[in-house]
């Protein structure tokens, strides 16, 4: 029964990665450079309309060379000892800081983690990882940077997939276009989601009425767990090397050493 329904997995991951390749193809040529992308913007918007989705947000979008240089030079984030990455990316001050949270969220913290089963000092690691507790979550409009990466021959199915993802977020109304703003790869709040990412797991938890990973705190921690979960967080149990969560860090992220810092960084806060 398990070999079946994983096999269902596999053949809908194949059937979704066919489905996004054909929907670049149809969008017209990738490209290694800038030469081809306003040709290839123009068939992106032509398939995208005819799909339905309004393009409005793309006017004025060019290609963007600061988002490649940085995408093409993304290994030199994740160079170094994990303890070097950690005094980048989590040092004793943001520990200090999650351990403040700790207390003065105490109430949201247990209403998330009993929801979503996923423990407080996981989802202020994520945070604060991320976007420094909010402090860094970016203010680059995410449509050139998705643009961009979709036009990139690199990973070209996949950001087309994402460009989809955010126009289907500003038609929808979600999040006002002009307010969809990231990092520079267009990822969106304070614990970078990617469009798509959004549509799947961020959740009303303050009761607003709006999905709000860019000002609403208890959206933005509980929309974290709920990714969590949904990528088979088991509650309770440990996330370190070796233990039954510590594998759900890699469908966060895929660096090695990220996934790591993550698991290192919850436990001081924890400590």
């Amino acid at each position: 029964m398990a070999f079946f329904a994983k096999g269902r997995v596999i053949i809908a991951a194949v059937v979704t990665a066919l489905a996004m390749a054909s929907g670049a193809q149809a969008a017209g040529k990738c490209g290694k450079d800038g030469s081809g992308f306003a040709a290839w913007l123009e068939a992106y918007k032509a398939d995208a309309k005819a799909r339905g989705i309004d393009t409005g947000p793309l006017a004025g979008v060019k290609y963007d060379t600061g988002v490649i240089r940085i995408d093409r030079s993304q290994h030199k984030a994740f160079s170094g000892t994990l303890e070097q990455f950690m005094a980048r990316r989590a040092p004793k001050s943001y520990v200090a800081k999650a351990k403040g949270y700790m207390k003065s969220q105490a109430g949201l913290l247990k209403k998330i983690q009993a929801r979503f089963g996923v423990q407080p000092e996981v989802v202020l690691a994520i945070w604060g990882m991320e976007s420094g507790f909010g402090a860094n979550s970016g203010n680059k409009n995410v449509f050139q940077p998705l643009a961009t990466l979709a036009y990139d021959c690199r990973r070209s199915a996949f950001f087309t997939n994402e460009l989809d993802a955010a126009l289907e977020i500003a038609q929808r109304g979600y999040i006002p276009a002009s307010q969809m703003k990231g990092a520079g790869f267009g990822e969106l709040g304070q614990t970078q989601f990617l469009p798509s990412k959004y549509l799947q797991f961020a959740v009303d938890f303050d009761g607003d009425g709006r999905r709000d990973l860019i000002r609403s705190r208890a959206d933005v921690l509980a929309s974290t767990a709920n990714f969590l979960r949904g990528h088979g967080w088991v509650p309770g149990a440990g996330y370190g090397p070796g233990e039954p969560n510590y594998r759900i860090w890699a469908d966060w992220n895929r660096a090695k050493i990220y996934q790591q810092a993550l698991a290192e960084f919850a436990r001081r806060i924890a400590n």
